[in-house]
């Protein structure tokens, strides 16, 4: 095994741990937070490893073997070398402290050029503000008689339960066609069946291991914000998150931060609660979203040492040439 395989699959590894275990409960986490005390947790994995499953396969198939959904068009790809490798392993790391940094920045800020990554901020900071914007605006409206901790009637609940789960599935969907270009990033744009079939066993195993620990320290994020373990609840963000995520899907072919829009979602959630809830004072709720944004910050500036780490380490290697 040569060099550039070692390091690809370390780098494909690390990376696709990176994205089950941290950006997919941005996407699952509602709907596991309200469904762990009806459902085992091996039925919610079986099905969301069908959507994945169908969502990768189907993005391969349509995109003459890219999984990327066409989010790497302007990020050819390079061979991988050690550094490729920095970016997952740090996030793997913050992610065990519950740190819910961008994928997107990490990675691919190894990968794209400054032009590249500036775009991919620039997309992904409109992300945070529409997503804000629109949730303070639809949680005005709608928090007083939507939004509530008591029980819904048993008579409603499985029409609530099957409104979420048809929800999460296309969020699921939606999500995935935009973060799989983080994973993608290390493989060749023409990936073969034989690899396929491989890349499915690991990211079905990964999403077992992160519905058996509940969603890990990520899910905490999740949980601190109110009402996301009821069903009404949960339904509302899915389906808000998703319909945020598809427009951008089909806004351009550069990559976003996913964590962003899903971060900016929950806080002008969270603002629109702290405006029309008489309890709830802004004193509160301004250190939980600060605490939050604080963190994406973080991984921003991360992403940016890296960029400059990586391109250094390039530089010198064309050189030593």
């Amino acid at each position: 095994m040569d060099l550039v395989t070692l390091y690809t699959i370390v780098g494909f590894s690390l990376a696709s741990y990176s994205v089950i275990a941290n950006d997919s409960v941005q996407t699952l986490g509602t709907w596991m937070a309200s469904n762990q005390e009806r459902f085992k947790w091996y039925y919610m994995w079986a099905a969301a490893s069908f959507v994945l499953l169908f969502t990768i396969w189907y993005g391969w198939s349509i995109n003459a073997g890219d999984i990327s959904y066409g989010r790497l068009n302007k990020i050819p790809y390079i061979p991988i070398e050690w550094y490729h490798a920095i970016a997952p392993l740090i996030l793997v790391a913050l992610t065990r402290f519950g740190v819910p940094v961008s994928t997107t920045f990490l990675v691919l800020s190894a990968f794209a050029s400054t032009v590249v990554l500036e775009k991919v901020l620039t997309k992904s900071a409109l992300g945070y503000i529409v997503a804000a914007s629109a949730a303070y605006l639809i949680w005005m409206l709608v928090a007083k008689f939507w939004e509530s901790k008591e029980d819904i009637p048993e008579s409603h609940d499985k029409y609530w339960r099957v409104a979420q789960w048809v929800t999460t599935g296309w969020l699921w969907h939606t999500w995935l066609s935009h973060d799989m270009a983080n994973i993608a990033v290390y493989l060749p744009r023409q990936v073969p069946v034989d690899v396929m079939i491989i890349i499915s066993i690991i990211f079905v195993a990964g999403l077992a291991y992160m519905f058996y620990e509940r969603g890990g320290r990520i899910q905490e994020v999740v949980l601190s914000k109110t009402n996301t373990k009821y069903v009404r609840s949960a339904t509302l963000v899915d389906l808000i998150y998703s319909l945020i995520l598809w427009y951008f899907k089909g806004y351009n072919d550069i990559p976003m931060s996913t964590t962003w829009v899903f971060v900016g979602l929950l806080a002008g959630r969270e603002l629109a609660f702290a405006t029309i809830t008489g309890k709830y004072k802004f004193k509160t709720v301004f250190p939980l979203i600060g605490k939050d944004f604080f963190k994406m910050i973080i991984g921003l500036s991360l992403s940016v040492v890296i960029v400059l780490l990586i391109h250094g380490f390039a530089f010198d290697g064309l050189k030593n040439q």
